[in-house]
């Protein structure tokens, strides 16, 4: 019985500590490695592996509107990498286990990047090692923010307002309300708000939506087409449709 509790409050806390993945880990099996780039240089090679529940966080600093790409090579397939962009620690605004071990894509805010390198629990438990090959590269220059772009009062967002929004498959567009804090050139965090308190942040790069904030247990299709100043934006059953001013502003 105590060893099943302890199983029980141990996938508990990773639920809340790592939401983005199926994986076990305790906090102390984490640990951080500051990415350094040599002089002159704007990518990084790290070689390194991982046993069981082992799990590294590479953090580095980079800014809005520059381009990461991020790739890892290794011969066990049950580890992956996950990033989490600044301030977060327990959403991931990329999941390698759904989207592959390749991410390219621009930065969506200035701060500490998290690179998450873990191994799936499936093989974490058997205690197998992966040896690994984690390629690091930032390029482009940081995106002019919208310095005179003023916050709605009380809240962190630069604007507030209502968008067409449906909770599920065949069911007529209603209205949800939302908030969003831009970044500048076309990057910005949508958050959309249901009425029954659910909440989905929308990830835009440049103009265009690339992904939503995903959790262990919520890890829906996502899909995004453009129809001229509007993105309509499907995530599992759900369904948005974003004008580009709520992204630019005016």
């Amino acid at each position: 019985m105590i060893i099943q509790k302890k199983l029980l409050l141990t996938t508990f806390f990773v639920a809340f500590c790592l939401i983005s993945t199926p994986m076990v880990m305790a906090a102390s099996d984490i640990r951080t490695e500051q990415v350094q780039f040599k002089k002159g240089a704007s990518s990084a090679i790290i070689s390194s592996s991982i046993k069981g529940y082992e799990i590294v966080d590479y953090v580095l600093r980079a800014n809005a509107g520059q381009v990461m790409n991020a790739s890892l090579a290794t011969k066990n397939t049950a580890t992956f990498f996950n990033i989490l962009a600044p301030g977060e620690n327990e959403s991931a605004m990329f999941i390698g286990s759904n989207s592959g071990n390749q991410f390219e894509g621009v930065l969506p805010k200035t701060g500490t990047y998290k690179i998450r390198v873990y191994m799936m629990r499936s093989a974490a438990r058997r205690n197998e090692v992966a040896p690994y090959r984690l390629e690091i590269m930032i390029s482009g220059k940081a995106a002019q923010t919208t310095s005179h772009d003023a916050k709605v009062a009380g809240t962190p967002y630069h604007a507030t307002g209502k968008i067409p929004c449906a909770a599920m498959s065949g069911q007529p567009m209603g209205t949800c309300q939302f908030g969003v804090k831009r970044q500048g050139n076309g990057n910005a965090l949508v958050t959309v708000m249901h009425n029954n308190g659910k909440k989905r942040v929308i990830i835009f790069q440049n103009g265009r939506a690339t992904g939503y904030d995903q959790s262990q247990a919520d890890q829906s299709k996502f899909s995004s087409t453009k129809d001229s100043d509007l993105s309509i934006i499907k995530i599992g059953s759900e369904r948005y449709e974003i004008p580009d001013a709520v992204v630019y502003g005016g």
